[in-house]
C-alpha cells in the first residue's frame, strides 16, 4: 500500500462505494417501520442481510446521548448515568452484552472512577464519555417510546432518591422519542 491510501480513513472507503451501489439494485426493498430496519438483496449483499438506514428527519439513540452532552455534559457520571447509558447501547444496537471500549463500558469505568474521587475536579463528566457517541455505536437506531421508558426506568431503578436527572441521558433519550413519534 502507498502512503497516501494508509493515510486515508478507511470508512470514507466504504461510504464512497455505499454512494456508487444503488440500495435497491438487483430485489425488492423491505421496510420494517418499527424497527428503523432495511433488508434488500442488492449489489454485494446476499439476501436476508439487514441495512441500517435511518428514516429522514428522525432522532437516533446516539445523537440523543450527544444531545445529553448538552444539556448536562458538565455532570459527573453516577452509576444511575452509566445504567441509562447501558440500556440506551443495548436498546440501539440490539445487543445484550456490554461491548468492551464502547459508550457503556466508558460510563462504568467513569461512575466507577468517580466513586472513588475525592475531588470533582477528579471526576469525568457526561461530557467525557458521550461526545460522539453515535460514532462509538456499532449501530443504531431511532429513539422510541419504548427505548425512553427503558432508559428512563434503568437510572431511576440505579439512583438512591428513585429519580431521574431533569436534563440527563434519561431526559434527552425521552425528548428524541417524542420528537420522533410526533413525526
Amino acid at each position: 500500500m502507498s502512503q497516501e491510501q494508509l493515510e486515508k480513513p478507511i470508512a470514507n472507503d466504504v461510504k464512497d462505494e455505499a454512494k456508487k451501489t444503488p440500495a435497491t439494485e438487483g430485489g425488492i426493498a423491505a421496510y420494517d417501520k418499527e424497527k428503523g430496519v432495511v433488508a434488500e438483496p442488492s449489489g454485494g449483499q446476499e439476501e436476508g442481510e439487514v441495512n441500517q438506514k435511518k428514516p429522514e428527519g428522525t432522532i437516533t439513540i446516539g445523537e440523543a446521548l450527544e444531545a445529553a452532552v448538552l444539556t448536562a455534559g458538565n455532570k459527573p457520571v453516577e452509576w444511575s448515568d452509566a445504567a441509562a447509558i447501558q440500556a440506551a447501547e443495548v436498546r440501539a444496537t440490539g445487543k445484550t452484552n456490554i461491548m468492551p471500549g464502547g459508550v457503556a463500558a466508558s460510563a462504568q469505568s467513569a461512575a466507577t472512577l468517580n466513586a472513588r474521587a475525592n475531588s470533582e475536579d477528579d471526576k469525568t463528566t457526561l461530557a467525557d464519555v458521550l461526545t460522539g457517541a453515535s460514532s462509538k455505536l456499532p449501530s443504531d437506531k431511532p429513539a422510541t417510546r419504548k427505548d425512553a421508558e427503558g432508559v428512563t426506568g434503568a437510572e431511576m431503578r440505579n439512583d438512591p432518591h428513585l429519580t431521574t436527572y431533569p436534563t440527563g441521558v434519561a431526559a434527552s433519550v425521552a425528548a428524541a422519542a417524542r420528537i420522533n413519534q410526533a413525526k
